[in-house]
């Protein structure tokens, strides 16, 4: 049965702030999400193309343990920069860990390729990581924006027949309760696959048939031998599950992995040579909670901001959505 629906949104978890920087023309932009007085961060790399910032810091034999963002950001591994300037804005305001001699913001995070979309020549700097973390600190509480905002501006699904058979995606959301415990999701989907809803297999969006008018299915068009990806690792699916779970690292990274597993569960085919999927774990640490109920959560809510992602999104730059199709 549906766990019970105790809130809508990450940005109504205590502690926890979301905020984008949106270019719609260009297609690209930067979502942040932010605890900053700390997490407990994990992380969970499954694709063979990513672009990604501090995750070697969160293993769990690594010695800091402390998270204070994850930037999910468009514009490839140019993006990353978007990181600083969320690093840069959260130690203006004085978060950070204390090294003694400055306060160093401890700021994670994953690009997608979405230079396809709209202008390849723009991409997320530190001033939209900024724009964004300040958005995100700044702006009235409100539940978060979906669909072709942040890092889901130019994201698209189902390429790997050719960009005309594509279809566009955006960023997804979705919170799960169980009793006090809560793990919720915040997805950019990318995906080279297919997107289906977890709950029922029903197909969302991806590859389309050759007339365009309905959906085909990536896997048969792999077999088929007629796969022609005009750009190699042209792909990600970037997460962050958001809990109040009380974890260690060593916790947090095995919910990132069990989570990971929401991607198989939404995305067919998923984890390829073409995407470079990431997923992170940001424990608040308010609830006690078994790690293997706070993972079956995060998974649940994981798979369903995944296809909320792909519902959400609207038409843009020649790419029709599944509310157009």
């Amino acid at each position: 049965m549906p766990s019970e629906k105790c809130i809508t949104s990450v940005t109504q978890i205590p502690g926890v702030f979301v905020g984008h920087s949106t270019n719609a023309d260009a297609a690209t932009g930067c979502t942040v999400i932010l605890c900053p007085l700390g997490s407990t961060g994990g992380v969970d790399v499954r694709g063979g193309a990513p672009a990604t910032r501090e995750t070697d810091l969160l293993r769990p034999e690594e010695t800091v343990d402390v998270l204070h963002a994850v930037v999910l950001s468009g514009g490839s591994a140019f993006g990353l920069s978007a990181a600083c300037g969320v690093a840069e804005e959260l130690e203006r305001r004085g978060y950070g860990l204390d090294v003694g001699v400055a306060r160093v913001p401890i700021v994670s995070g994953a690009c997608l390729f979405d230079l396809a979309c709209g202008d390849p020549s723009v991409r997320p700097s530190v001033e939209d990581g900024r724009a964004a973390c300040v958005a995100a600190l700044e702006s009235e509480p409100q539940p978060l924006e979906r669909g072709n905002v942040g890092a889901g501006t130019g994201c698209t699904v189902g390429k790997l027949a050719g960009p005309e058979r594509a279809m566009k995606s955006g960023l997804g959301e979705d919170v799960e309760c169980a009793g006090e415990l809560v793990c919720g999701a915040v997805a950019a989907v990318n995906a080279c696959g297919d997107v289906r809803d977890p709950d029922t297999g029903e197909k969302i969006a991806g590859v389309r048939t050759e007339d365009g008018t309905a959906l085909a299915d990536t896997v048969e068009v792999l077999l088929g031998g007629f796969a022609r990806m005009p750009l190699a690792r042209t792909n990600t699916t970037i997460s962050c599950v958001v809990t109040n779970a009380r974890l260690t690292k060593a916790q947090a990274t095995k919910v990132a992995q069990m989570s990971a597993d929401a991607y198989a569960h939404a995305i067919s085919p998923t984890h390829t040579t073409n995407d470079g999927d990431t997923v992170f774990v940001m424990a608040t640490g308010e609830v006690e909670a078994p790690v293997d109920v706070v993972g079956a959560l995060a998974t649940r809510a994981l798979g369903r901001a995944i296809a909320d992602g792909a519902r959400q999104a609207a038409s843009a730059h020649g790419y029709p959505a599944a509310r157009n199709l």
